[in-house]
């Protein structure tokens, strides 16, 4: 039964974006801020994104029951009662906040329920089941651990926070299309209207190249609050993954299906390596230009 639960916070999501906060709090204090303020941070970190997933599952409890990728989720098999998993997320995301309001600031508490809020409200239940553009839109609530880990030091939003939030937000669309590349049936068969399911795969490949150079070229434009270090990491992390996304483009403009869940995987891997090269930099760095943030 503890399993069940522990399943409808979705924790490998949760991984993903616990490794973009601790970069974000580090380039913050440009240094290593108060272990004691990381750990809580990422302590309501998890419990907010842990409220959001279970209430995602909670509000897509029909979808994941005739999708092949989700069938095993804990509402989908009736593991769990649906009231009960509606309260677990909703206590988990009220303690979320009072636990960040006490041990960092009323902003990132702030801030941490405005990201559940979104997710759920305007990702979950407004866009998913009406427009392809669901995934562009809604994946702002993926965006917000930057800005909450920034807050968190900070107790403000500064430049950097948002340049992160960017490199997320356009992040996001060619790792999730190229999931949803790879199980196009699934979301058909549910009714979700994700873009491989109304656009053509060549259609959809180009998207992908075309979010992955802003992307990459976003992640730039941090260069002023940190180093040469990050710079060029981030361009020799930006010109892989700008490869790979071509090399699946092309497959598909030869009418075959390409390897999406390679992209898949690599944006994983591409988002992990932009973010450690991020910590480093904030560590040991040094500014390029040293604007002030």
């Amino acid at each position: 039964m503890l399993r069940a639960y522990v399943a409808l916070t979705k924790p490998r999501i949760i991984e993903l974006l616990l490794v973009t906060t601790v970069p974000a709090m580090l380039l913050a204090q440009r240094g290593i801020p108060s272990p004691w303020l990381v750990l809580a941070t990422m302590v309501g970190g998890t419990m907010a994104a842990g409220s959001a997933n279970a209430l995602n599952c909670v509000a897509d409890a029909d979808i994941d029951a005739v999708m092949k990728r989700t069938k095993r989720r804990p509402l989908a098999r009736h593991e769990v009662p649906t009231r009960n998993a509606l309260v677990f997320g909703l206590a988990l995301g009220a303690a979320s906040f009072g636990w960040l309001w006490l041990t960092t600031n009323l902003l990132a508490a702030l801030l941490s329920v405005g990201a559940i809020l979104f997710y759920v409200l305007v990702y979950t239940m407004l866009l998913k089941r009406r427009t392809a553009q669901n995934i562009v839109w809604g994946g702002a609530a993926g965006c917000m651990p930057v800005v909450i880990g920034w807050a968190a030091v900070k107790g403000t939003i500064g430049w950097p926070a948002l340049v992160m939030f960017g490199v997320i937000f356009f992040w996001t669309p060619p790792h999730f299309w190229a999931l949803a590349m790879r199980f196009r049936d699934d979301y058909e068969r549910a009714g979700v209207p994700m873009l491989p399911v109304i656009a053509t795969p060549q259609q959809v490949s180009r998207q992908i190249v075309v979010y992955s150079w802003v992307m990459v070229a976003w992640t730039l434009l941090l260069a002023p609050a940190t180093s040469w270090l990050y710079a060029g990491l981030a361009v020799l992390a930006g010109a892989w993954f700008l490869a790979m996304a071509h090399r699946l483009h092309a497959a598909v403009r030869r009418g075959e299906h390409g390897n999406p869940m390679r992209l898949f995987h690599l944006s994983n891997s591409y988002l992990t390596a932009v973010f450690v090269a991020l910590a480093v930099d904030s560590v040991i760095g040094w500014p390029v230009i040293g604007l002030p943030f």
